[in-house]
């Protein structure tokens, strides 16, 4: 969580905006306050996207799917403008980290605490199902711990049973990578069983830290997985293992009903006499951020962002973590590599490892604005540009210093070549030399919440041409591990082309920049 900046709006609707929750490639998340004292989450989308009659359509979606669902374990929809020059929706806000964040910061929640997740999940599940929707993005990220319970949000690409309500384009994978069902890996239809999929992925990293088909690699390698791969269960022990494995079975007609899938775990839940379902340390630090957020007061004028603060008295957003402290950057997507075998950790040929981790690492969390859509998350990082802008007022020249010409800020859409899915890139570069850091960047996809950082070094300079090596300043599952080359272009004053060079098996993405003000 975030003070407003100078280009942040204090009002919206009927709604004072204190805070800025999370920023991504759809927009940004705020927590706002209505004239009654209630807290709620705005999520505000951006210009250039509101201008797109195909995202306005899938907003609108959104907006109508998460108001269908109402509030069973859910962030009830308060108020929404689809229609406005800015659209925006306002929920309920869920005071409760996302579970990704909880177990980065805590360790894995232990078993009674999963099955109390995963019984109340699979009942949201079976409320959705019944509605004739489906979710189709179940992930640590869309999952609020609230003291109450978990709460599963975001509904930003569920689509109708139907598939009346389907808008998304022919060739496009939908969701998160390593909790998507192999149907919906494979491009193709998912219905119920596919969520029940995606929860069972979700049951196992609560109960392990650990995604079951691996993290920090490249998106295509976890679609591969998937689809062809057993999960690795390390750490899943009893009733618990088999239920999630059922959940993980290939064929979406041998995975269990959400409705019994919840009687099998209820058994394992934590009675009325237990004193709650969270284990304590995670309760307490809940509570303590859900009580200084009744303090919380709009600023008296624009402040510049700052620096997220520790988990214990910050408020929470969340990605889920990445391999060992690798923070992977790139692109959102790539092409699968080869197998693993889920058994056996470690490097493989052609596959980027998987070391395990038993215990999740305190780190910052990248801010996600779908994840927020259902009622926001705290703790966040923010984008590199939120917290430190380029100073071009000292002017850097020499033969090795990057072109005036290049400076500022850039944002456009980029698609790779082998796997075409579009994401919204941004680049901010600052006066420098060959050698030295100059920029920092953000990929965020269009189709899921998934955000890849980095930190620019320049490499060569040309009058219309400059190279530059990107290197992770943290990210999100998905991202690709390897370091990446970007070819910057100038085409006229107020566009530039990138080309990456070096994300997997040749998928470097590529795509036009304007220049924004």
């Amino acid at each position: 969580m975030e003070p407003l900046g100078s280009d942040d709006p204090r009002q919206i609707g009927d709604y004072r905006l204190l805070r800025r929750l999370g920023a991504g490639g759809m927009g940004r998340v705020y927590l706002g306050r209505t004239a009654g004292g209630r807290t709620v989450a705005v999520k505000v989308v951006r210009a250039e996207l509101a201008d797109d009659p195909e995202f306005r359509a899938r907003f609108r979606q959104e907006v109508e799917a998460a108001r269908l669902v109402g509030g069973a374990r859910t962030a009830p929809v308060l108020d929404a403008d689809t229609e406005g020059p800015r659209p925006w929706v306002a929920t309920g806000y869920v005071a409760g980290p996302a579970l990704g964040a909880a177990v980065r910061r805590f360790g894995p929640l232990p078993a009674p605490a999963v099955h109390a997740l995963g019984a109340e999940l699979a009942g949201a599940l079976a409320h959705v199902h019944g509605l004739g929707l489906v979710h189709r993005d179940v992930k640590p990220s869309n999952v609020l711990l609230a003291l109450d319970g978990p709460r599963l949000i975001d509904f930003g690409i569920a689509r109708a049973l139907d598939g009346a309500a389907e808008l998304t384009r022919s060739g496009f994978v939908v969701g998160s990578p390593g909790f998507m069902s192999p149907e919906q890996a494979g491009g193709g239809q998912s219905g119920p069983p596919g969520d029940v999929f995606s929860l069972g992925a979700v049951l196992a990293y609560a109960a392990t830290g650990t995604a079951p088909f691996g993290d920090g690699v490249s998106a295509a390698v976890l679609l591969y997985r998937v689809v062809h791969e057993e999960p690795d269960l390390t750490g899943l022990d009893g009733g618990l293992r088999a239920v999630v494995r059922e959940c993980l079975a290939k064929r979406p007609e041998d995975r269990p009903a959400p409705a019994a899938l919840r009687e099998r775990l209820a058994a394992g839940a934590p009675g009325p006499a237990a004193g709650g379902w969270l284990p304590p340390v995670l309760s307490d630090a809940v509570a303590r951020s859900a009580v200084e957020l009744l303090d919380l007061e709009g600023e008296v004028a624009p402040a510049g962002p700052g620096p997220a603060r520790d988990f214990a008295d910050a408020p929470y957003a969340d990605r889920t973590p990445t391999q060992a402290d690798a923070r992977p950057t790139g692109s959102p997507a790539g092409a699968p590599t080869g197998p693993h075998t889920g058994s056996q950790p470690g490097p493989r040929p052609g596959v980027p490892g998987r070391p395990r981790r038993r215990f999740a690492r305190a780190a910052a969390a990248g801010a996600l604005v779908l994840a927020a859509a259902g009622g926001a998350v705290l703790w966040s990082q923010g984008l590199p540009w939120d917290r430190e802008k380029p100073s071009q007022d000292q002017a850097v020249t020499g033969p090795d210093a990057l072109p005036a010409a290049f400076l500022g800020t850039w944002e456009g859409t980029i698609t790779t070549q082998i796997v075409p899915l579009p994401s919204t890139f941004r680049v901010e570069l600052r006066a420098g030399r060959v050698g030295e850091k100059v920029g920092q960047t953000s990929n965020a996809s269009r189709l899921s919440s998934t955000v890849c950082r980095g930190e620019l070094t320049l490499l060569t300079v040309a009058p219309d041409r400059i190279v530059l090596q990107e290197r992770s300043a943290g990210a999100d599952p998905g991202c690709t591990g390897a370091p990446e080359q970007q070819t910057y272009t100038l085409k006229n004053a107020h566009t530039l082309h990138l080309q990456v060079s070096g994300a997997p098996l040749g998928s470097d993405p590529a795509g036009d920049l304007a220049q924004r003000a």
